[in-house]
């Protein structure tokens, strides 16, 4: 069977990768005019916080692009070769994101470095405060929807492209921070905060690489005791075991082995089956799929409940 999705449910999967699409548009538009004007005046003013600013900024602008290739593979449906879909691309595209956070941490550490040994003094004026206050405000509002969207909607590049944004915010204001020690005749403060901006990026690109590796990993996705209790909950069953979830928190997969009384008729454990599937989706908002196996309860087994 090639797809076991209603017609109601494959329009709101394709809706939802619409909705991902156009906010990422908007968002990279925004990325880059943020980016064009820190690069633009960190170069004209000597500025190295700012310039490693810009490129972090400007490294959202590309995380963007990769997050609309990936969503547009991950919004194929399901085939023949691809039975459960195509929705771990998604996750897979914010790996991609979180490794170009770690080549701008490294260009920004190196451009720190060199400055150590190659001091510049930046010139700072109120022309950098207010560059810097405008696209700290835009960064703000850019972190604020893009989070809200990506918990509604659930999607794995949204959620890591507001984790870029919000080490972007970071840095931002340890840039306005800079200036203002510059302008107070400390120049050193200058390369130091590139250099703790480069943290910023790295913790943000280590935070997007360990959630996405335990998707793909097929990490636990929901605990089993969780699980357990509200299977055991339900009437007619008698114990559980061999619990196993993995998936997306918007596509989760669990599968697990059910006793039953011995003399339970074949109709009943089918309707039975049915009803902890029912019931593990109502309980659990993003289960997609539920493999349910009926085992008879051993006489040796009868501590479960009756």
């Amino acid at each position: 069977m090639i797809s076991s999705f209603p017609q109601e449910q494959i329009l709101k999967i394709e809706d939802r990768f619409l909705q991902i699409r156009r906010i990422l548009l908007y968002i990279l538009v925004l990325n880059w005019a943020v980016a064009a004007a820190k690069l633009g005046y960190g170069w004209l003013t000597r500025s190295a916080s700012m310039s490693a600013d810009g490129f972090h900024s400007l490294s959202d602008g590309l995380s963007n692009i990769i997050g609309l290739l990936g969503i547009w593979i991950a919004s194929r449906p399901i085939d023949e070769s691809h039975p459960y879909g195509h929705r771990k691309y998604e996750t897979l595209t914010s790996i991609g994101i979180s490794v170009i956070l770690f080549l701008a941490c490294l260009n920004v550490v190196r451009e720190g470095i060199l400055r150590f040994f190659r001091p510049v003094l930046p010139e700072v004026n109120w022309g950098s405060f207010l560059i810097m206050g405008i696209t700290l405000m835009i960064n703000l509002l850019v972190m604020t929807y893009e989070t809200r969207k990506g918990r509604l909607l659930k999607s794995d590049v949204l959620l890591s492209d507001a984790l870029h944004t919000r080490a972007d915010l970071l840095t931002s204001s340890s840039v306005i921070i800079t200036l203002i020690g510059v302008r107070l005749g400390y120049p050193i403060l200058d390369p130091v905060a590139s250099l703790i901006i480069a943290g910023f990026i790295a913790y943000a690109a280590v935070d997007i690489l360990r959630e996405g590796s335990r998707v793909l990993s097929d990490g636990v996705a929901i605990q089993t005791d969780e699980i357990k209790r509200v299977v055991l909950a339900i009437m007619g069953v008698k114990e559980c075991h061999q619990i196993r979830s993995r998936g997306r928190t918007d596509d989760i997969h669990i599968d697990l082995h059910v006793l039953v009384d011995p003399r339970m008729h074949v109709v009943e454990a089918h309707h039975l089956s049915y009803a902890i599937e029912n019931k593990i989706k109502r309980e659990f908002r993003g289960v997609t799929d539920v493999v349910v196996h009926i085992e008879p309860l051993e006489e040796g087994n009868k501590k479960g409940r009756n």
